[in-house]
């Protein structure tokens, strides 16, 4: 009889065991960013990451009870090293088509818009045919160089690119380049809500394309389905409690 009861007591606790083994928290979700698009992800002058992606990247950690790693890359699209396991997502990163081939995302984080940036009066709208023959910069390895590359420069457009936006904000106001295809919040503090930005504004509607995307989310590999999974569960929750607001708030998202 004891030894039934010994054994019952071993089940037990081998049951439990198991449980909380299956729903042990996450300990850390190491995040791939590239420090140097504000006000999204960049380091500010104590060498601190700041921004929008990262403060919604230590929110899902904190409701997920992990540990948020940030690992700076010289490039956002590193699916290679994604692959390779040194680490777990990709924060910050538009779903496209050509993207889903390589890796699986998140629910949108946030939406963005892309438009077209000039000088006031410029008469320029975002179409191959008003921009023929003109100068549009656009920043190395974005979607807006991928659309424009492939939509715009087959029919006349000079696509310039250029590493930093600061690099491409200076030759837009310097006449280097006649305009800009950006997403709306970047050019914004990059450029139109600076002194310096006064004699330029958005020139025509906002571009469409699905080489665009129209959001932003996570990006995983394939298999990490559970991880996926606690992500967007954890977005879900932020927004229910309000502190997904409280933090996109001050960003000025643009709702298309």
């Amino acid at each position: 009889m004891a030894l039934i009861h010994l054994c019952a007591v071993f089940a037990l606790l081998l049951s439990a065991n198991t449980v909380a083994a299956v729903d042990q928290p996450r300990r850390e979700i190491r995040f791939a960013i590239a420090a140097q698009f504000p006000p999204f992800q960049s380091r500010n002058p104590q060498g601190q990451l700041v921004g929008l992606n990262i403060e919604l990247g230590n929110a899902l950690c904190l409701q997920l009870n992990a540990r948020c790693t940030w690992v700076d890359q010289v490039l956002a699209e590193n699916f290679k090293a994604l692959e390779a396991l040194q680490f777990d997502a990709i924060m910050g990163i538009a779903p496209t088509p050509k993207r889903r081939r390589w890796v699986s995302f998140t629910d949108n984080l946030y939406p963005f818009t892309t438009r077209l940036v000039a000088l006031k009066n410029s008469g320029l709208t975002p179409t191959a045919r008003s921009l023929k023959g003109k100068r549009v910069g656009v920043l190395l390895g974005s979607n807006r160089e991928a659309f424009a590359r492939s939509k715009w420069a087959p029919k006349g457009v000079i696509v310039e690119s250029f590493w930093l936006n600061d690099e491409l904000v200076r030759s837009l106001v310097a006449g280097e380049i006649d305009a800009t295809l950006q997403g709306t919040v970047e050019i914004r503090d990059a450029l139109l809500d600076t002194d310096t930005g006064q004699d330029f504004d958005f020139a025509g509607p906002a571009v469409s394309a699905e080489l665009l995307g129209d959001g932003v989310a996570i990006a995983l590999r394939k298999p990490d389905t559970a991880l996926r999974n606690e992500l967007n569960h954890a977005l879900e929750q932020l927004m229910q409690n309000g502190e997904y607001q409280r933090i996109v708030q001050p960003y000025r998202l643009e709702i298309p």
